[in-house]
């Protein structure tokens, strides 16, 4: 009896009594697989992840694009812009989806940053990501420069490689759902139920849409 309430002490300090491992592969309409696709798993149960989400990320403007193209973060996150290019640019960030650069009821912001000096650092600027969701960055000047900043509330998100694979760890044993959003699929996919256990388990998600590729 006193090892089966230590057993159970040990768990609810830990976050988890028991965690799996879940490889999601995302594919396109065409069956090939997708990078940059953001894979977030909820799971029934509360647990502990490997790796937390960061609450800093660093997003540069730089040859007209942003680098990272997509990053993923927790809701709190704080962000510093840096501008490399040696003109002006602006960062207009706002929800995701058909209402683009809607900041006035998205919750966005609008910064300035002005271009780097020779020689000397770039430019930067901070905001902060607030809610949750898909946040679409652009520039006022420059209407070709896309970024997109993911602010996930589960802590069990990731972004796919160039396999169109995310192999996400550490979930709590139990029921979980699958979401996958991608840039350039306007409408979300259904998510996908799954169960978690201690055996490694596989899914597959397939978008409707065949991401643009991407400027180099």
């Amino acid at each position: 009896m006193k090892k089966t309430i230590l057993s159970l002490t040990l768990a609810a300090l830990t976050g988890w009594a028991s965690a799996g491992n879940l490889q999601v592969l995302v594919l396109d309409k065409e069956g090939k697989p997708v990078q940059d696709a953001v894979v977030v798993v909820i799971p029934a149960n509360k647990g502990t992840p490997k790796t937390a989400l960061p609450m800093q990320v660093t997003i540069t403007q730089e040859k007209m694009r942003f680098i990272p193209a997509v990053s993923v973060v927790a809701v709190g996150t704080k962000a510093l812009f840096v501008n490399n290019d040696p003109w002006e640019h602006h960062v207009r960030a706002s929800a995701a989806g058909f209402a683009q650069f809607n900041t006035a009821s998205s919750g966005g912001f609008e910064l300035r940053l002005d271009g780097k000096p020779e020689g000397k650092p770039g430019k930067t600027a901070e905001a902060v990501f607030e809610k949750a969701g898909a946040v679409l960055l652009g520039c006022h000047i420059h209407g070709s420069m896309r970024g997109h900043v993911y602010v996930s509330e589960s802590p069990w998100t990731l972004l796919t490689g160039a396999d169109g694979i995310a192999n996400i760890e550490q979930i709590p044993d139990g029921g979980a759902q699958i979401k996958v959003w991608h840039a350039d699929q306007l409408l979300d996919i259904a998510p996908q139920q799954t169960t978690v256990s201690a055996s490694p388990g596989k899914a597959t998600m397939q978008l409707t849409v065949v991401p643009r590729r991407r400027r180099i």
